[in-house]
Formats: C-alpha cells, sequence, structure tokens
C-alpha cells in the first residue's frame, strides 16, 4: 500500500487556504504541474474528488474537508518533531540522565542545576540516587549519560572518568563537646561515632585513617545520608566524618567542624561513555566542571 506524503498533504491544505491550484503553486514556489500531479496521486490513493471546482474557486468536496483538517494536524506535528530534534541536536532541548550519591546531589548539583535553569532551561535532567559502582554499570550499559562518581575507580571499557573534585573530609562535632584545634585518629576513636554506611567509598577511607594510626572503632551507628548524620551530631549522638564542600552553608550552630590530622579528601570524578557526546549532556557537563576544584 502506497503511503500519503507530506508534501502531498501540504498541497492540499495549500490549495484549500487559497482557493486556488495556480495560488498554491506560487505558495509552494511548485510549478502548476507539479501540483495538479500531486492532487491526482492523493485523488487515487483515496479513491474519490478531493476538489470541487465552481466559478473559478476551487474548494475541497466533503471528502476533501476530512483530509484536509486531518492534513493539517499531520503537517503541524511533523513541524513540532523537526523542530523538537533541531533543537535537542542545537543543544538547546535534551534530556541528560545522571547518577549521583546524595552527598553529591544535595550539596554540589544544585548549583550545577541553576546554572542549566538559567541558561539552557529546555535541558531536563533526570537524577538517580546510586552509589559509585551502580552508576558506572548504568553507564556502561547506555541508561544514564553522566555520573559522578568516588576516586579511584579502576577503568571501564567505554568509559570516561576524569577527577573533579577534592573536598576535605572535617570532623562534625556537637559543639558542647571539648575538641582539640586538630582532630587525630587517637583522640577521635576514643568519642561516640556515628559513620557512614560501609559499602561507601567515605567509609573505606574512615576506616584507612583509624587503622593507619592502630585504630578500628566501632561506630554507635551507620547511615548513608550526610543530613540525617548531622542533626544526630547537632543533637550530641556523637562525631561524624564528612566532606565538606566550600560553597556550602555553615551548618547547623549546634556543630562544630574541625580539620583532621592528619588530612583526609573526598575525591570525586565525572564519568560518561567515550565518543561523540550529545549537546544537551555537554552543557550538563560544562555546568559541572564550572564546579570543578583542584
Amino acid at each position: 500500500m502506497r503511503e500519503i506524503s507530506l508534501d502531498r498533504l501540504r498541497t492540499l491544505v495549500a490549495i484549500a487556504d487559497h482557493g486556488s491550484f495556480a495560488e498554491a503553486a506560487r505558495a509552494l514556489h511548485l510549478a502548476p504541474p507539479t501540483v495538479s500531479l500531486h492532487i491526482a496521486e492523493l485523488e487515487q490513493r483515496v479513491g474519490a474528488p478531493l476538489l470541487s471546482r465552481k466559478r473559478g474557486q476551487v474548494r475541497p468536496s466533503a471528502i476533501g474537508e476530512v483530509l484536509v483538517e486531518r492534513g493539517r494536524r499531520l503537517l503541524a506535528d511533523a513541524e513540532q518533531a523537526f523542530d523538537d530534534i533541531r533543537r535537542q541536536v542545537e543543544g538547546l532541548a535534551g534530556r541528560a540522565r545522571l547518577g549521583a550519591s546524595t552527598g553529591a546531589i544535595a550539596h554540589l548539583l544544585p548549583q550545577a542545576l541553576e546554572v542549566l535553569r538559567q541558561q539552557h532551561p529546555a535541558i531536563d535532567v533526570q537524577i538517580a540516587v546510586l552509589t559509585s559502582q551502580e552508576t558506572l554499570s548504568r553507564l556502561a550499559n547506555g541508561t544514564l549519560d553522566i555520573g559522578l562518581v568516588a576516586l579511584p575507580q579502576p577503568p571501564v571499557a567505554g568509559l570516561v572518568i576524569k577527577p573533579w573534585r577534592r573536598d576535605p573530609v572535617m570532623a562534625f562535632l556537637p559543639a558542647h563537646w571539648q575538641c582539640p584545634e586538630r582532630v587525630t585518629p587517637d583522640w577521635l576513636a576514643t568519642q561516640p561515632l556515628i559513620l557512614n554506611d560501609a559499602t561507601t567509598r567515605l567509609s573505606r577511607q574512615t576506616a584507612e585513617w583509624f587503622a593507619a594510626a592502630g585504630h578500628q572503632p566501632v561506630p554507635r551507628i551507620q547511615l548513608n545520608y550526610n543530613d540525617a548524620i548531622k542533626s544526630l551530631v547537632a543533637s550530641g549522638y556523637g562525631a561524624a566524618l564528612l566532606p565538606h564542600e566550600a560553597t556550602t552553608p555553615v551548618p547547623d550552630p549546634r556543630i562544630v567542624m574541625r580539620p583532621l590530622r592528619p588530612a583526609l579528601w573526598r575525591r570525586l570524578g565525572i564519568a560518561h561513555r567515550a565518543g561523540p557526546v550529545e549537546r544537551a549532556t555537554q552543557h550538563v557537563l560544562d555546568a559541572l566542571w564550572d564546579l570543578r576544584l583542584a
């Protein structure tokens, strides 16, 4: 079965609008015989006359009116589809799927999202809360476009992983405690602790920091939500080791922060698939790179 082309429908709609083959030909920049051929092909395809000629005016027949109305909608839909695609190709619109931890989503992504809202409001950033390993896995299978992951990571075939930020890990302590100016593993190991969930990179870093000084402290509780950890610190439940981004606000006045000795850093990287990057994804990457710290 032959399909009805959009060009033929456009010709029919133009004749209905102008009431003349000649005027339709001029409007469409076509030769008059081409306009006649388009209508003949449509009528052959439909099996009925689509136009009637009375007193020098060309008007759609009853069947032609139905096809003209449907044709207008089809042409508008096609135009919108091509406009949407053009906007995505030009990076004016589109979708970017991003995976990150709760900490990165809460404290780092909002700044990038605000920039994108102002500069590229039609880009839809879809965010998933994932561990670094889940993020890399989904990047590899094509269900994510960008990932924020803890470093270091082993190489993953087909992915690019680049350093993004290095933020200091600080001791978050109840303000009413008597605290040293710099917190050491020896001192902190004697305090009640609230630590990150054992599945996280930060938990492993924390354990190594204590182990280097000969300690293996047992925390009162382990969580994977930094804001919940800070709330417990503020209540006096214990001390925590958490990354502190320079752009985040001063914590609850019931909390004091102290640097660590030796220093500990949380390193994050940006991961994406190797090869050409769609423009919408590139705009998101650009906004993230603007938040880069050495």
